[in-house]
């Protein structure tokens, strides 16, 4: 059985073509509230194929990525090929060897829930320089209450009942693991910013999304297979079409 926080790898270039990308406000935020300097160094926490990593690498800052996968290090490695000034370690933070105070800014993109509780926030403070900061954000979508919706959650109820929760359809534990950034005593206030959006998929395209989503990752193929043909048939029933809501969230603190 593959950990749950490594089976993204089994989908590796999957998961760059159809998971959504990150707002160009939110990184414009992230940068402006860091007050990083140009050209500073970031460390990235789980930078996967390097979605998030991309956005940051064009606005000129040197990125170390940590990233375990190694086909997601290997797809990030293809998407991040003309950046001289980024970086992809075969690493979770866990067992990064630590560079004490050399960062400026750390970011987690849709990561930071997978890291141990005992060393998020400690060995984030740890690599950070005085002034630095952490940024955690992720896309949420939001629970719509519609009619596609509710026959979505039948073939849920109808083929994995287990998944039939917001997490279990592809909602981030951000909120959840935000809740401690005071508790850790190495970080400052949050500050909590938010960007609505939405994206619309076909059938198919909407499958594939779920086809990177870890509990889905987790169910038994057969069990995948007909959970995943039953919410193509919910979508082609309602016009062929699904218009997902996203809330990108942003929690953003300096160091203590």
């Amino acid at each position: 059985m593959v950990e749950q926080r490594l089976v993204f790898d089994q989908v590796a270039e999957l998961y760059d073509r159809v998971r959504p990308r990150y707002p160009e406000a939110l990184v414009d935020d992230v940068v402006a509230l860091s007050r990083i300097a140009a050209g500073g160094r970031i460390l990235e926490i789980g930078s996967g194929t390097g979605l998030a990593t991309e956005a940051f690498a064009r606005r000129g800052f040197r990125i170390l990525g940590l990233e375990p996968g190694a086909a997601m290090r290997a797809q990030g490695r293809a998407r991040l090929a003309s950046f001289a000034n980024v970086e992809l370690a075969p690493f979770g933070l866990e067992d990064w060897p630590l560079e004490p105070a050399a960062f400026e800014l750390v970011i987690a993109a849709q990561s930071f829930h997978w890291v141990a509780p005992d060393v998020r926030f400690a060995k984030s403070a740890a690599a950070l320089r005085k002034g630095g900061a952490l940024a955690v954000f992720g896309n949420s979508p939001l629970d719509e209450r519609t009619p596609l919706r509710a026959d979505l959650d039948r073939a849920y109820e109808r083929h994995a009942p287990a998944l039939l929760t917001p997490m279990g359809r592809g909602y981030s534990e951000l909120t959840k693991v935000v809740q401690s950034f005071d508790e850790s005593g190495c970080f400052g206030p949050v500050e909590v910013r938010t960007y609505p959006w939405s994206q619309a998929y076909t059938p198919a395209e909407y499958v594939d999304l779920l086809r990177t989503h870890s509990p889905h990752r987790m169910l038994p193929e057969a069990e995948r297979a007909a959970l995943h043909a039953a919410l193509r048939d919910a979508i082609e029933c309602h016009g062929g079409r699904i218009e997902v809501s996203y809330q990108a969230e942003l929690y953003f603190a300096p160091r203590s």
